[in-house]
């Protein structure tokens, strides 16, 4: 395929794992890496070669993609991968780094060589692995093509939110968002609550009370 590249992931979690099957169902070359080896084996079944360290698993890559723990940890397997990476490269960090850890995480990519792309993703195990993420992405507009064929195996859309990963808009964003879903996931619950408390649901239930369920129709209006 024309599009196929060799990409190395670092970091086979839940979200990791699930890119790592993603890219190989999609035809590209995977190397995948993560501090337990054990975690990472399976994904030999799905085509991914399992490397030993992050410099082997890197080496001629075309595409970096770490998805680690926290911004510190992902300065540190990069350092790790470092005598393997090829200037040019795209490294593609989808941790969930934080604004503060951006800055260290761009002058490594720039010391190194490589285009850097902040890409937070958006969505839990199953999305991940159905390849229906929500990709948030800065980086500069002139190497786009390498890494939107990345993206389209992980993720459903891809959202540009600037063209300097350093800045850190796609983090921010990320962070508003699971903001927004943190409010909106507490909102509910304490709705719910009252609404129990005041005999409005079945105690233990978010079904309405019959009470509430006729109140409800005559409430509501109806078409004219």
């Amino acid at each position: 395929m024309a599009d196929q590249l060799t990409v190395s992931v670092l970091g086979t979690g839940i979200m990791g794992a699930a890119m790592v099957r993603n890219l190989a169902r999609a035809g590209h070359t995977v190397r995948a890496w993560n501090r337990s080896r054990d975690k990472a084996e399976p994904l030999i079944a799905d085509g991914a070669h399992v490397a030993d360290t992050p410099a082997e698993a890197v080496r001629d890559a075309d595409v970096v993609l770490t998805v680690l723990y926290d911004g510190p940890a992902t300065l540190d397997v990069m350092r790790q991968a470092a005598p393997g990476l090829r200037p040019g490269a795209a490294w593609v960090q989808s941790t969930t780094a934080g604004p503060d850890a951006l800055g260290a995480l761009a002058d490594f990519a720039r010391d190194q060589g490589l285009v850097f792309y902040d890409a937070p993703v958006l969505g839990t195990r199953q999305p991940a692995e159905a390849g229906q993420l929500v990709v948030l992405a800065a980086g500069p507009a002139e190497a786009r093509d390498t890494v939107t064929p990345v993206f389209d195996a992980v993720g459903a859309r891809t959202v540009w939110t600037g063209e300097d990963g350093a800045a850190g808009s796609a983090t921010r964003l990320k962070l508003v968002v699971n903001s927004w879903v943190i409010a909106a996931t507490n909102a509910a619950g304490e709705t719910l609550a009252l609404a129990e408390a005041l005999g409005w649901t079945r105690p233990g239930s978010s079904t309405p009370s019959p009470a509430a369920r006729s109140t409800w129709a005559t409430c509501t209006p109806r078409p004219a």
